[in-house]
């Protein structure tokens, strides 16, 4: 049975959750939400329109990284309230240079005993686990340091290194605003994951200029004796 935009039953914020899957291996990529401007340009323009509800603004799909998904198909379910899209990927879903969104175990279900799911908490690989916030920084700080020296294609964090400076100075600048943005709103859940990737993207910038966790490290270390001794 066709679809119409007129047929989708949206929200009271005028939003349609959309999960969007790679066409041919079914990997669910991502979920999103789509209001009727970005559902009918996602039809027309044939590659995904969302709305971003942290920004309250549309955004196009890989305008910025140029990982766009070209549309096959849209199909609306039963109940006409959600939608999944069909996609061919052109290059990781996520922002973090992973496949696909959905990429970490959640704590106590893991049928294979290994927590592992190929691709890595942090862009692309690594395993801190237990929420020890020194350890998984300095995990991520390799792992991009790696990326820095290796360059891999596909991967997003390469994609920043390759656009240089400036991109990246945008990014940490974008990723603070959507911090304040969650901040004010509220969203615990939000803010966490906004933070999680102004710090991500903080740490790219120390790569980028050759500051070290180490260095950091020493400056708030002489910050906290300089306040003791006041």
């Amino acid at each position: 049975m066709s679809m119409r935009p007129e047929d989708v039953r949206f929200d009271e914020r005028g939003l349609v959750p959309a999960i969007v899957q790679d066409a041919r291996t079914r990997e669910v990529l991502t979920l999103a939400y789509m209001n009727e401007e970005s559902l009918r340009r996602t039809l027309a323009e044939g590659e995904t329109w969302f709305w971003s509800r942290s920004r309250s603004e549309l955004w196009h799909k890989g305008a910025t990284s140029g990982h766009t998904q070209r549309v096959l198909e849209v199909r609306l379910d039963c109940d006409s309230d959600a939608l999944v899209v069909l996609v061919e990927p052109r290059g990781p879903a996520c922002h973090t240079g992973a496949t696909s969104c959905f990429h970490r175990d959640l704590e106590g279900l893991r049928p294979n005993g290994s927590g592992q799911t190929g691709d890595a908490q942090t862009p692309g690989e690594g395993s801190a686990e237990g929420g020890d916030i020194g350890a998984a920084l300095e995990e991520l700080y390799g792992v991009i340091t790696r990326r820095r020296r290796e360059m891999p294609e596909g991967s997003y964090t390469t994609y920043l290194f390759g656009k240089g400076l400036n991109k990246i100075l945008k990014k940490v600048g974008e990723e603070a605003a959507e911090t304040i943005i969650a901040a004010k709103d509220g969203d615990l859940d939000a803010l966490t994951l906004e933070t999680a990737d102004l710090v991500y993207h903080l740490l790219v910038l120390m790569v980028e200029r050759g500051l070290t966790l180490e260095a950091l490290g020493r400056e708030l270390a002489r910050r906290r004796r300089g306040k003791e001794r006041e």
